[in-house]
């Protein structure tokens, strides 16, 4: 959803970024970096697009002044000032050291905050780990306390030897059978054109987590391209909001836009963030009205009816902002 936010609560946003944008001089920000304020505006704060030459770049006090500290808006300041910090592709120690000073200023201690604190300070094994953790309390439901590489390797390939589930495979094979229209079809043209194994195969990904995060590609419209991939995560992280930035957004930055690479199962790129698809995958995931990680959720149910009915029925926007 857009921030409810005054139209000077929005300058002051806007001008966070452009701080933010310029934290090594006022001639340094690049094209990116325009187009996030540009997207930022018109996408999350439902602002016209401002003036990038004009716009000014508040001081702590006005900040303070305009954006109650603890409050939805000064969070979400922070957490739009934690993508502009990304955008360019490169961990910069100072535009983290930045966003970490204004969540501060603001009161926000959310833990993705640490995060990139950590980062910040050259941390970035603890950062990633602390991540890993969050995204498997995210996805599970419950307190995670097991290993973040060895253990979390296990959980996501569960199937293999003599654990494989022929049962659970033979189910999603037969949803082939379904009509081509029927979101079930589609989740397994979804498996087939990506060469993915179904749960229940010896090397396929943990229904858990596969199910969920493969619905909602094919549910949203997103690819698994690397910018497929980050704009399914964020429709998620809006989606399904625990430990929204930590588990899901910051994770898939850093592994398909900064090629930071978690763990063996996971892969990594550079490049994927495009700052207005983005923001529309994050507007997207506010407006579902149902959380596939949830555990009310029925795929099952899900899978014979149209594709298009479903995505109806779950009040899915359409693509506003595709990727070119």
């Amino acid at each position: 959803m857009r921030v409810t936010a005054t139209s000077e609560q929005k300058t002051v946003i806007l001008g966070i970024l452009k701080g933010i944008a310029t934290t090594h001089g006022p001639g340094v920000a690049t094209e990116v970096d325009r187009t996030t304020i540009a997207a930022a505006a018109t996408i999350m704060l439902d602002a016209p697009q401002p003036d990038y030459e004009t716009l000014r770049s508040p001081t702590a006090a006005e900040v303070a002044a305009v954006l109650t500290p603890g409050s939805e808006v000064a969070s979400e300041a922070v957490r739009l000032a934690t993508v502009m910090a990304l955008v360019d592709g490169v961990l910069d120690a100072l535009k983290l050291e930045a966003v970490v000073g204004l969540a501060a200023a603001l009161d926000i201690h959310e833990d993705y905050v640490a995060d990139l604190a950590e980062a910040a300070h050259g941390h970035l094994k603890e950062a990633m780990a602390h991540m890993v953790r969050e995204n498997m309390e995210s996805v599970t439901g419950k307190p995670w306390t097991g290993d973040t590489t060895n253990d979390v390797g296990a959980w996501a390939l569960p199937y293999r030897g003599e654990d494989a589930n022929p049962a659970l495979a033979a189910r999603f094979l037969a949803l082939e059978h379904l009509p081509e229209t029927t979101f079930g079809h589609r989740f397994f043209t979804h498996f087939r054109e990506n060469g993915y194994n179904f749960p229940g195969e010896p090397n396929g990904l943990n229904a858990e987590f596969s199910v969920p995060h493969d619905s909602a590609h094919v549910l949203a419209g997103y690819d698994t391209k690397p910018a497929g991939e980050i704009l399914t995560s964020t429709f998620t992280a809006s989606m399904h909001p625990r430990n929204a930035m930590a588990a899901h957004v910051l994770p898939v930055i850093f592994s398909w836009h900064l090629n930071i690479k978690f763990n063996d199962v996971a892969k990594s790129a550079i490049g994927g963030l495009h700052p207005a698809p983005f923001f529309d995958a994050w507007q997207r995931g506010a407006a579902i009205n149902v959380d596939l990680f949830a555990p009310g959720w029925d795929f099952w149910a899900a899978a014979p009816v149209d594709l298009d009915e479903l995505r109806r029925r779950y009040a899915i926007p359409p693509i506003a902002a595709p990727l070119t």
